[in-house]
């Protein structure tokens, strides 16, 4: 009897031990959350989750665009510049037909959905180049996208100072433009609509359709998959467009948000995605990753990018949490692959 009391206790504690690996991000999040709340109590307010939510929608739409390549096995670089790029391609087309500094003085006013249009296309030209080269060369996608992260970047400089002002943030938007994307609905912002739009056609499309399938499969066995007659080139650069045009919608939304756009417009903003999906539970190892997991891993970082703001932690500490917080998920998912292996 006593044997058996051993052998439940030692099994008993086996279990504790897997559940705090397999949780330990998710229990110090909420510990950062739990002290912000202590500290500042009005943090737990319907304002603040308002802006929480408003925050995390334009976040989450760029997570699941580049969490489809994170399944894959790899990752984009040129998530940010394709941001900024969309950025200035919408605020270019979509100015005040008064607005004294205007990109291009002669043009007439647009509709909302050719600008919208033109900053997915545009994206999603790039990232489907992005995905010819990693399926096609086998190059790690680490390198093939720092490489269009450069290029980007100076393609989207030398667009910005084409314009007839010159060299300059662009603004005065158009109010139609304004009101589609910080309007509200009953309340709800537009632009949380519009993210819980997004991640529910994701959704669809990983869950339900063979492109979905097939997009695990590359991502867990790309060997496996062709042996299974899965056309991986085709599969990749599908999967690259579509995060494109993800980064396309994000940057069209983030221009309005925050009422401009320049060159460096979506710097930095690939970090946080990927660490957003990383955070949620999408694999580096491949094929593994779900919507749900996305949507957890923004709200979590934008809760604690926020709360740490408000309570008026140092952004240089910020930083160091966040940066923590990165490895600690990384390993813990390394961790969790290895043991599997």
């Amino acid at each position: 009897m006593s044997s058996l009391s051993t052998k439940l206790f030692k099994k008993s504690k086996e279990e504790w031990m897997d559940f705090f690996i397999n949780n330990a991000i998710y229990i110090v999040i909420f510990a950062i959350i739990l002290i912000v709340v202590i500290r500042e109590p009005k943090f737990i307010s319907v304002p603040v989750l308002r802006n929480i939510l408003t925050q995390s929608s334009v976040r989450l739409i760029l997570a699941l665009g580049v969490a489809g390549i994170i399944i894959l096995q790899g990752t984009d670089l040129s998530l940010g510049r394709s941001v900024g790029m969309a950025a200035v391609v919408a605020a270019s087309l979509l100015q005040r037909p008064d607005y004294a500094s205007r990109f291009y003085p002669e043009m007439a006013q647009l509709p909302l959905f050719v600008p919208l249009l033109a900053s997915m296309l545009v994206c999603g030209f790039f990232s489907a180049i992005n995905g010819w080269v990693v399926a096609k060369f086998k190059i790690h996608p680490f390198l093939a996208t720092m490489g269009m992260m450069i290029t980007l970047y100076g393609i989207l400089s030398i667009y910005f100072a084409s314009g007839a002002p010159g060299p300059q943030p662009i603004g005065g938007h158009d109010t139609r433009y304004v009101d589609l994307v910080n309007g509200n609905v009953l309340g709800i912002p537009n632009l949380v609509i519009i993210a819980g739009l997004a991640a529910a056609f994701i959704w669809v499309l990983w869950n339900k359709t063979t492109f979905g399938k097939n997009m695990y499969a590359v991502g867990g066995n790309p060997e496996a998959a062709t042996v299974s007659g899965v056309n991986v080139m085709s599969t990749t650069v599908l999967v690259y467009i579509l995060a494109g045009a993800m980064y396309g919608l994000g940057g069209y939304l983030e221009a309005a948000r925050i009422g401009s756009a320049n060159n460096g417009t979506g710097f930095g903003y690939e970090l946080d995605a990927i660490a957003a999906c990383v955070v949620g539970g999408i694999s580096f190892s491949g094929g593994i990753g779900k919507v749900s997991g996305a949507i957890a891993g923004v709200l979590m970082f934008t809760i604690i990018t926020y709360g740490m703001t408000f309570i008026g932690l140092d952004q240089y500490y910020q930083y160091i949490v966040k940066g923590v917080i990165i490895v600690v998920a990384v390993s813990l998912d390394a961790k969790k692959y290895l043991k599997k292996v």
